[in-house]
């Protein structure tokens, strides 16, 4: 029997689950698309196979279902697609940062450059992961891939085509530093979706759209859509493993129609416990191995410990975070430090590379709030006014001129 294509639930009905998270449910939205941006580290995308018969179940008991999960052991191997509509950054982040394409700080093999390359393009992936110590993802490329293994206190990053590993130790409390994955970003399905889940109230409806089967598993279709009109962000559909109530594909379509933004699920998993030699790691012979440590001791000789902490400095001149409507079409107002908007073409400010790609991305708009330059994506815009205020949110072009008016 297929499941309950119209139940519907709302932050009512779902307030056991998800009522803890409604003090930040405004944030959802730019949640599902930074992670969509961000890691989907060791997530997944993938193949249906025809649609399974299965019992019955409400939009209620698939959310509960899915919190429920307690599922630690897995290995399988993923597709990620993510196409945000975002221009290629190719080498934009020397541009942006000259003194970080190369020097202090930097190693081939370090995981913040290698994830961020997952917010674009089409990835194979590698998982295992046993239990919080115990994760290992591979991004396999053309004749090469790079591992990202983390073991107890260690962590352990390996580019094959450069033959470099990178490695941190943990702080002395069991768990490892910070490059396991970056800080607030879901990397799993079952975080992707407790990302969207947590969106779950008034502005949002939930239902169970049928089922499918993914990587050979049976599985349920949880479809979360906005109410409001106005969002980027037109629907995210978790296809959740029947028997153990983990998501096994997390797709986001933007409202603007076309492909997925982000399409993330398993062509195979095994929910077996994956074999201890899948976390242990040796650096090759002759590879050139950097500890974290000695990039931290490096960056601070060259004087770039001093300007992070002056960057962080200048983050106490924020105002703070006004929030303007609510749900889905929730728009963040944030006033930048000193008031300034986007530097002038010519200006010197931004190397030239650097300028180009932000005025392709840009449309000047103008309104009750003055003028400014409105940058898209396919899921999340921003407006930078000339005053140098900044609203951004997963809305139209047309939602964010309407916020900044409404806060003039």
């Amino acid at each position: 029997m297929a499941p309950n294509d119209s139940a519907m639930t709302n932050g009512e009905a779902t307030g056991t689950v998800v009522g803890r998270r409604k003090a930040a449910r405004y944030i959802v939205p730019f949640a599902v698309a930074g992670v969509a941006a961000a890691t989907i580290g060791l997530v997944p995308a993938l193949a249906d196979s025809g649609d399974p018969e299965l019992p019955e179940i409400t939009a209620q008991e698939l959310i509960e279902k899915i919190a429920a999960s307690d599922q630690e052991q897995l290995s399988g191997t993923v597709k990620v697609t993510t196409d945000l509509g975002i221009p290629s950054l190719g080498g934009l982040a020397g541009s942006f940062a000259p003194d970080a394409a190369s020097g202090p700080g930097e190693s081939s093999a370090s995981p913040d450059a290698k994830l961020m390359e997952l917010a674009s393009g089409t990835h194979t992936l590698r998982v295992a992961v046993d239990g919080p110590d115990k994760q290992r993802l591979s991004i396999l490329g053309e004749g090469s891939e790079y591992s990202l293994v983390h073991n107890g206190d260690d962590v352990w990053g390996y580019d094959s085509e450069s033959n470099e590993v990178y490695h941190a130790k943990s702080d002395g409390s069991g768990k490892a530093e910070e490059h396991k994955a970056p800080k607030g970003v879901p990397a799993t399905p079952k975080e992707l979706a407790e990302e969207a889940l947590a969106a779950v109230g008034d502005t949002t409806s939930v239902t169970v759209d049928g089922t499918a089967q993914v990587a050979g598993r049976d599985a349920y279709k949880l479809l979360i859509k906005p109410k409001q009109s106005g969002s980027t962000i037109g629907s995210v559909t978790v296809a959740v493993d029947a028997s153990t109530g983990v998501p096994l594909k997390f797709t986001l379509a933007p409202s603007s129609g076309g492909k997925a933004a982000v399409d993330a699920g398993f062509t195979a998993v095994d929910f077996a416990k994956p074999d201890a030699s899948s976390f242990s790691f040796t650096p090759p012979k002759g590879a050139k191995v950097t500890e974290a440590e000695e990039l931290k001791d490096e960056a601070e000789k060259k004087g770039a410990a001093d300007k992070v902490r002056k960057d962080l400095t200048a983050l106490e001149d924020f105002k703070g975070l006004n929030v303007i409507g609510e749900g889905w079409n929730a728009v963040a107002e944030i006033e930048v430090p000193g008031g300034a908007g986007l530097p002038a073409q010519g200006s010197g400010d931004v190397p030239a590379q650097a300028q180009q790609f932000m005025e392709a991305l840009g449309d000047k708009v103008t309104g009750d709030f003055g003028s400014g330059t409105v940058f898209k994506t396919r899921l999340v815009n921003a407006l930078l006014t000339d005053d140098g205020k900044v609203y951004v949110g997963a809305v139209t072009k047309d939602a964010l001129v309407k916020a900044a008016d409404t806060a003039k």
